[in-house]
């Protein structure tokens, strides 16, 4: 059985909304070992939905349309799957009895506009919302075409899909085998050099292995397809220790891991602290780590030290220092990171100074370029150079200063000073 998702909404084309509805169904058919070759966004017009259902039809059997079911008149999807295949929509007192109690359990009368939510083509079976007003169909309009309705909000979608089109597709036979997947996820080494290393790897056909990069990170996304998550798990393993011993230290993580919380659980595991200061990247780096459960155990504070006075009051740093070498210095992001490690207590201090740009940068002193430090408690500080000119973005150049900072620290609670001193990324 080959799966098709169609989402409607010209939100969408306008690119006003996300569409993260196709990213999750997308990723669910794939855990059910559905077939999936087509998605189509399409905007709220008859006559447009119509061209994609005629193309659909006739080479996909699942078609899993989202959005489109709400009460206003530019909701129009199932009216119009309707009249494609010359069906009458039909009321169903029990949706709308549905309706009715859902908003008197919200202090509101249901509206005239919401009995459109209760009209669906003659024979379709309800594909009920627990959460929402909008149900969805499952209908098979002709032979070998299954069609489901799911509303656009994301959280009705989800619940809807969870609790019957899974069940449905299972008992329907429809879901023989699964594909499985597990992400290894690398910093400090390139998209091309990774998969130099693992070559031989990458012409497997079960498991299958797919490398993409974002923001300076690699990511290898392990495939395997099987009868079940436990044998394709055991497809999977292998294969991932191969990649493991090959990749060493660069591969830091897997699935939602990210070096924010590897850190942590390093730093936890250590009973150790950490502080930051940071100038360019402006406390990105103490909100990424804060984001993370449970940071409170290991994580102190920070100090956004974006003007120089605020270097020299705060943290300790010398000002003739700051005048001779500038503040995007080797010798300024030591004195800021072991004066954050000072200035609040705790084993481990991390600093980030550098030019962000897109303004800022002179001929010696680029935009991209970034010292970090850091610094342990009565133990040398020292201090990284990294020039990130080729992420012109401030954005890009902010998120991969922080995402290399992290990987720093993680390297240094794994590694010797000896063989952190030689590290250095190719971003």
């Amino acid at each position: 059985m080959i799966a098709e998702i169609i989402c409607v909404g010209t939100e969408l084309l306008l690119g006003d909304i996300l569409n993260s509805n196709a990213q999750f169904l997308a990723q669910e058919l794939a855990i059910l070992g559905m077939t999936h070759y087509h998605q189509n966004v399409v905007g709220d017009n008859p006559e447009r939905i119509k061209q994609v259902l005629a193309i659909a039809s006739q080479r996909s059997q699942i078609l899993i349309f989202t959005g489109g079911l709400g009460p206003t008149p530019d909701d129009l999807t199932v009216a119009t799957i309707a009249e494609f295949f010359n069906t009458s929509l039909i009321e169903r007192p029990e949706i709308i009895e549905d309706i009715t109690k859902k908003f008197a359990l919200r202090g509101r009368i249901m509206t005239v506009s919401n009995r459109k939510q209760a009209l669906i083509p003659q024979g379709a079976s309800v594909l009920p919302n627990p959460i929402g007003s909008a149900p969805g169909i499952i209908w098979e309009p002709v032979e070998n075409l299954t069609i489901m309705t799911f509303p656009g909000v994301p959280a009705e979608m989800k619940v809807m899909w969870q609790e019957t089109a899974i069940p449905y597709m299972q008992n329907q036979g429809w879901c023989e085998q699964t594909i499985y997947s597990r992400t290894l996820r690398f910093w400090g080494i390139t998209e091309s050099s990774l998969a130099e290393k693992v070559a031989p790897l990458l012409e497997m056909e079960n498991p299958t292995i797919a490398p993409y990069a974002n923001y300076g990170e690699v990511k290898l996304r392990i495939s395997a397809r099987a009868k079940s998550q436990k044998l394709a798990d055991q497809l999977i393993i292998p294969v991932e220790e191969k990649i493991r011993d090959i990749a060493g230290i660069d591969c830091y993580g897997i699935n939602d891991e990210s070096l924010a919380s590897v850190v942590g659980k390093l730093l936890l595991d250590r009973g150790e602290t950490l502080a930051v200061a940071e100038s360019c990247t402006g406390g990105g780096l103490g909100s990424i780590l804060t984001s993370i459960p449970g940071s409170s155990g290991y994580f102190y504070g920070g100090v956004i030290s974006y003007e120089n006075q605020v270097k020299i009051t705060l943290l300790d740093v010398n000002q003739k220092d700051l005048i001779a070498e500038g503040a995007v210095s080797h010798i300024v992001a030591k004195q800021m990171a072991s004066g954050v490690v000072k200035k609040l207590g705790t084993n481990w201090g991390i600093s980030i100074t550098g030019i962000a740009g897109p303004g800022g940068g002179t001929d010696t002193k680029a935009v991209g370029l970034v010292y970090i430090g850091i610094a342990r408690y009565k133990d040398e500080v020292e201090s990284f150079e990294y020039h990130f000119s080729n992420f012109r973005d401030r954005d890009w150049i902010r998120r991969v200063t922080i995402s290399t900072a992290l990987d720093l620290l993680r390297r240094k609670l794994y590694l010797s000073k000896e063989t952190l001193q030689h590290y250095k990324t190719s971003l």
